[in-house]
Parts: structure tokens; C-alpha cells; sequence
């Protein structure tokens, strides 16, 4: 059995602790609510801030249900790991904070311990993109990174 990354593991016992157990379950606005962030829709680029100790995630408003999903997952890691002003930030701490968050989604909208919980027939980017509410393309890539971590590398001891 693989080891799961700390990623993974952080948003496995978060999920279990608020009752996320399966892809249907997984819904922002109860998230959000589950977890003590207020959530907004409008009309600008999704963002988030940390403000006298509670978490606000703006979402925009004019996304499709898919990237308003993988953009609360993005910006719920701003919240939940990364504190500071990204504006006040050097830009290469900037852009590894951004790294993170984008890996932070992938792992969020598709959790590793949900897709182990699929049939491997079931595991298709297109049932993926179904089952968990995602595009197409971010279906693709997700499973891309699950495949690549459940079959990695032989070490190839070349003397």
C-alpha cells in the first residue's frame, strides 16, 4: 500500500472530520459552512483573505459550477496554509504560494482516498469529471497525477 502525501492526508481528515466521505457529498457552500468561512459570489476574480481570524473566499460569480469548485478548493488552501498579504510578497514566495494552492485543488476537488475507494473501471477522466464536478481537462490531469503516484518509477539502479 502507497503512502499518502501530506496533502492528501491533511484533506482526508479534514473532509472525514466534517463528514466529506464521498464525491457526491462534496459541496463548497457546505465546506465553507462546515468549516467557519463565509463565502461570497461577485462579479471579480475569485480570491480569499484571512481577517481577524475568520476566512472569507470570494467566488466569481460568472464561472461554470466546475471552476467555481476548483477555484474554492485553490482558494481554500490560501485560508487554510498560507498566511500574509500575497501583494506584500516577495514574487517568488508569491508564486510557490500559488504552486501550492494549485496542487492544494487538484488534491481537493479529487481526494486521493476517494478515488482509492473507485473501482478501477470507473477510473476514466470522463467519470471522474462527473463524479466530482470538474472540467474535463482538470479531470484529465487529476488522474494523470493519481496514475503517475500509483505506478512511479522503478528505481533504476544503473551501475
Amino acid at each position: 500500500m502507497r503512502t499518502l502525501s501530506y496533502t492528501e492526508e491533511f484533506i482526508k481528515a479534514l473532509y472525514l472530520k466534517i463528514g466529506m466521505m464521498t464525491p457526491l457529498q462534496l459541496n463548497f457552500k457546505t465546506i465553507a459552512k462546515s468549516l467557519g468561512i463565509h463565502l461570497f459570489c461577485w462579479p471579480h476574480p475569485s480570491q480569499a483573505l484571512f481577517f481577524v481570524n475568520t476566512g472569507y473566499i470570494m467566488i466569481n460569480e460568472n464561472l461554470t459550477p466546475q471552476q467555481q469548485w476548483q477555484d474554492f478548493c485553490h482558494e481554500l488552501c490560501h485560508i487554510l496554509l498560507h498566511t500574509g498579504h500575497q501583494g506584500r510578497m516577495p514574487p517568488l514566495f508569491r508564486s510557490y504560494q500559488e504552486y501550492k494552492a494549485s496542487n492544494f485543488m487538484y488534491h481537493a476537488c479529487v481526494p486521493t482516498f476517494m478515488l482509492d475507494a473507485l473501482e478501477p473501471a470507473v477510473l476514466t477522466a470522463h467519470n471522474i469529471q462527473h463524479l466530482f464536478n470538474v472540467e474535463y481537462e482538470f479531470a484529465m490531469q487529476r488522474l494523470e497525477r493519481y496514475l503517475n503516484n500509483l505506478n512511479p518509477m522503478p528505481n533504476l539502479n544503473i551501475s
